[in-house]
């Protein structure tokens, strides 16, 4: 089916991509001192909503349960989001690139989303009262190929946590240097009374 080949294909790698290039953005713009571990840590946040879903969406047939599943976590995210950029925003400056690919990662859960809708509209319809929704968790009765779903794997490792990891590590550090340099002070002050 076109749509599906459209999300495995173009919106997932989108996705993954765009998480790369705000990782990119943070270190660029030097998150580390003026956001830092706090902004780092929402971001962990939105990657243990996402990384659940995703799996959801490869793994499991897409049911009644896997739709509300997934749109639970999306909303979740979106709402981290929203509280990311609030918190990120009031400490930093966030150029036109960042925020462009703000849009994509907002965006492309929900287009994901919308397309499992469309593809399985019979489990939706059920949702809505035409049917019986099937509230069943269990894995694709056709799975995806395996070398496509250790292909995503990688991409998440590489191109999410090992970056995201990176910047916590770059962000704690700063904060730990600012620490030391503050005690150094205060003992400066204390020694020249």
């Amino acid at each position: 089916m076109l749509l599906q080949q459209v999300l495995l294909w173009g919106v997932l790698p989108l996705w993954l991509l765009a998480g790369f290039v705000d990782w990119m953005c943070h270190r660029a713009y030097r998150i580390e001192h003026d956001a830092g571990t706090r902004e780092s840590l929402l971001h962990w946040l939105m990657l243990l909503e996402m990384g659940p879903a995703l799996a959801a969406a490869l793994l499991l047939e897409v049911t009644a349960a896997v739709l509300v599943l997934l749109f639970v976590l999306c909303l979740a995210h979106e709402l981290t989001t929203w509280w990311d950029l609030g918190y990120a925003a009031s400490r930093r400056r966030i150029p036109p690139l960042e925020q462009w690919v703000h849009a994509l990662q907002l965006s492309l859960p929900w287009a994901g989303l919308v397309s499992l809708a469309l593809i399985h509209h019979d489990q939706v319809l059920a949702l809505l009262g035409d049917g019986v929704p099937d509230w069943s968790l269990r894995p694709k009765q056709q799975p995806l190929p395996m070398a496509y779903l250790w292909g995503v794997a990688a991409a998440g490792v590489l191109l999410g946590a090992l970056p995201f990891a990176e910047e916590t590590l770059r962000c704690r550090h700063a904060a730990a240097v600012r620490h030391a340099q503050r005690v150094r002070l205060r003992e400066v002050a204390r020694g020249g009374r």
